[in-house]
């Protein structure tokens, strides 16, 4: 990892020129337990919700040092149901930076005893990377290793672009 002073469409900063999509892969594991479940016995949605933002954010601080904030919940999608008990499996990984911006997505999965997972919520969130004068600050480049992190840069890009469309108004 190489550091130097950049300045970036006027942010300046000492930043990792570039990172790994492994570099800050995040893996947090929870028990659901009763209370995290609603009246009808499942996993509360915001308490999963919970449990994605920090994910979120220590990939994020992994990947670019620094303190950061959550700025947009791109998509959150329940697929499955957890219920009391069940092992609830959360993995991030960074799939898209911009200049202060990364895209993160978490996976959630619900792992049974002898180990299998089965998919439960895929959420793609946006955080931003904060100087000490919490001042968004320029954050490492992606190294795109595999054919996956490819796919996934090329899918984010693609949501980038639409975030800005909907910023502008244009969507």
């Amino acid at each position: 990892m190489h550091k130097k002073v950049i300045i970036n469409n006027g942010l300046r900063g000492e930043c990792i020129l570039e990172k790994t999509v492994n570099e800050s892969r995040t893996e947090q594991v929870q028990i659901v337990s009763q209370s995290d479940l609603n009246g009808y016995k499942r996993l509360f949605g915001g308490r999963l919700m919970e449990w994605i933002d920090i994910v979120a954010a220590v990939t994020a601080r992994r990947h670019c040092g620094k303190n950061v904030t959550t700025v947009m919940v791109d998509k959150l999608h329940f697929k499955e149901v957890a219920r009391a008990n069940d092992v609830v499996v959360l993995k991030g990984k960074i799939t898209y930076v911009g200049s202060t911006s990364m895209e993160v997505c978490v996976r959630s999965y619900v792992e049974n005893l002898s180990g299998m997972r089965r998919l439960i919520n895929t959420a793609y969130f946006v955080m931003v990377a904060l100087d000490e004068n919490e001042e968004p600050i320029c954050v490492p480049k992606l190294i795109l290793e595999t054919e996956q992190d490819r796919v996934e840069w090329e899918n984010g890009k693609k949501r980038y672009e639409l975030r800005q469309k909907r910023k502008d108004g244009c969507f």
